[in-house]
């Protein structure tokens, strides 16, 4: 992924930023998803044109359903020292769009960072 963003011409800041967003959702993935069970797939796609850099990210778990999704409150968060819940509000922090997909039992996430 690290190698994909570099040639999209991304600055180290972005290259970290969009590898920390498909990080988040991976390890979502096998939390959430999976459950942390063992012997699952994710699969993962890079595309690299003019206009976007999309890394698309599948499974076959549990679907997401980001219309029950409500944003933490991050000085709470903060506040109480609470660990965990944060993951897809940095991912939408980090990317400049972020769609979830389900399809006859397979999930993806479609996570965009702009190049102009």
């Amino acid at each position: 992924m690290v190698r994909h963003a570099t040639k999209a011409d991304f600055t180290k800041e972005v290259v970290e930023a969009c590898t920390l967003a498909v990080d988040e959702a991976c390890t979502n993935i096998i939390k959430h998803a999976y459950g942390g069970e063992a012997g699952h797939t994710v699969r993962i796609t890079i595309t690299v044109d003019p206009a976007r850099f999309t890394v698309q990210i599948f499974d076959d778990g549990i679907p997401f359903d980001a219309r029950t999704y409500t944003a933490p409150q991050v000085r709470l968060y903060t506040k109480q020292r609470r660990s965990g819940g944060l993951g897809v509000h940095i991912i939408r922090c980090l990317m400049d769009q972020v769609e979830y997909r389900t399809d006859n039992g397979k999930n993806e996430i479609c996570l965009v960072k702009f190049r102009a």
